[in-house]
């Protein structure tokens, strides 16, 4: 059982958040408030990492505390919207988070708009005794695509191209069919999200302790901000498209002019600022309740986004752009009682390093064996920590390594793609990898190697072919 002390512990997830973008870690001019209020509260993690990406094993690693790097058993699954090594539920061999939590005592909840999440047979729900898939972001198979107008469509491509293209079944029909009945801000599906947190809270005030998660799939795409938030960054004069999803290339390779592509710049941070908003509702909620004394609260992302702000000018996250708008994550952790508050850590950390620290703090032994290290010691000062020497991820065939020297990009082939001097440049923007001692390269692919367990899975189709490293 949970010992009597254990706090109520909620981990609040958003999808594609840029720490760019956020104030607590630098931006000038985004505005959120309520995040930055909650960093100066918090310890700030400066450089977190995902373990491996995207948005399901970034998930699936959070939800069980182990990683889902390298990769393998990859099972497609039919009838999903994405097809990558790694894209799958959970084992059902494996136990999960919030399970164990159950067995110690914990009432637990799920609220999420992720898309991704409901993908038959994922399961992701399993271990909460509440849970809520809130229905229609990007693409859903929510509301009838067939209803959707011309007019309704016109907002965001032009109707006849669309059917020479993919037909009905675009994103943008689907955006336009979920969104048609939308009237006021709380019927965003963000709204939606964060109001499914706070009843939970006031249902579950007196069911201490309890384990919340809130998965918010904004600020991700479709980027559509609502208007009082988008005309808070948008400029007055632009009368463009409203372009809700680009092609994950660079910005020439689609045609985006500067003006669309600040026009998309402003829509998403309008949607920071949604998120922002409701996130701050949910904390007065924790603290009118009462509850706030004895909660611990983790804000984070599973990946950020390019704007072409990068030296390739790769608008989104396609699998070859593990730089830091994709790669840093934010990662908050505020404290009962002020305990480090303000306190801003540099150490490298993974996304999954929350599952560890959460079964620490409910003094719940995990049934199997995992991967994270309990954030506790570098906020409490309490405890050791050891010091990671490296981080590494993959995402479908790109592999990410970072030290505190070097940041470097290669692939399932052992190709080393682009390489960076961190000291020299944090943000990633001069690729050295011409001039890249081979020596540097070969040590961060033994380690690479090393942290798949001594050979890389490689998948042509949804299938295992071969595997690097096997003897």
């Amino acid at each position: 059982m949970a010992k009597e002390t254990s706090p109520n512990v909620i981990i609040v997830m958003t999808d594609t958040l840029r720490t760019a973008f956020l104030g607590c870690y630098g931006n000038p001019t985004i505005r959120t408030p309520n995040i930055d209020k909650f960093a100066r509260e918090s310890v700030r993690f400066t450089r977190a990492y995902p373990e491996s990406l995207p948005t399901i094993p970034v998930r699936r690693a959070i939800h069980t505390g182990r990683r889902a790097y390298p990769f393998y058993n990859y099972q497609p699954v039919p009838w999903d919207i994405v097809y990558l090594p790694g894209w799958q539920g959970m084992d059902s061999n494996e136990d999960c988070l919030a399970e164990n939590l159950v067995a110690a005592g914990y009432h637990t909840g799920l609220g999420t708009d992720t898309l991704p999440y409901f993908a038959p047979g994922f399961n992701f729900q399993r271990g909460f005794w509440q849970w809520e898939y809130i229905r229609g972001m990007q693409q859903d198979r929510w509301r009838s695509v067939h209803a959707v107008t011309q007019q309704q469509l016109s907002k965001y491509t032009d109707p006849v191209q669309m059917q020479a293209g993919r037909g009905a079944y675009d994103v943008s029909h689907y955006h336009a069919a979920n969104i048609a009945g939308r009237r006021h801000e709380q019927d965003t599906f963000t709204a939606r999200t964060f109001q499914w947190g706070m009843d939970f809270l006031e249902d579950n005030a007196g069911a201490q302790p309890f384990y919340l998660f809130v998965d918010s799939f904004a600020p991700h795409e479709p980027w559509e901000a609502p208007r009082i938030y988008y005309e808070m960054y948008a400029d007055p004069n632009y009368q463009g498209r409203t372009i809700i999803h680009t092609k994950y290339t660079t910005k020439s390779a689609q045609g985006l002019s500067d003006d669309e592509l600040a026009n998309i710049v402003a829509h998403y941070s309008g949607l920071v600022s949604l998120v922002d908003t409701w996130f701050g509702m949910l904390m007065d909620k924790l603290q009118r309740l009462g509850l706030a004394d004895n909660t611990v609260v983790f804000f984070t992302s599973d990946h950020g986004t390019n704007f072409a702000d990068n030296p390739f000018e790769i608008v989104g996250k396609p699998d070859h752009s593990l730089w830091p708008g994709v790669m840093h994550l934010p990662l908050l952790v505020r404290m009962p009682g002020g305990v480090g508050a303000g306190q801003v850590v540099d150490e490298l950390v993974y996304n999954l390093d929350m599952s560890a620290m959460v079964y620490e703090l409910a003094g719940v032994a995990e049934h199997q064996p995992i991967d994270g290290r309990s954030l506790l010691p570098l906020i409490t000062g309490e405890g050791k920590w050891q010091p990671r020497e490296y981080i590494t991820c993959r995402y479908n065939d790109s592999l990410c390594y970072i030290d505190d020297d070097h940041w470097l990009r290669t692939n399932v082939k052992k190709e080393l793609c682009e390489a960076f001097a961190v000291q020299q440049d944090p943000g990633c923007q001069h690729n050295i990898a011409d001039s890249l001692e081979p020596a540097i390269f070969e040590e961060a692919w033994e380690k690479i190697m090393a942290d798949a367990g001594g050979e890389m899975p490689v998948y042509v189709d949804g299938r295992r072919t071969d595997a690097i490293g096997q003897k």
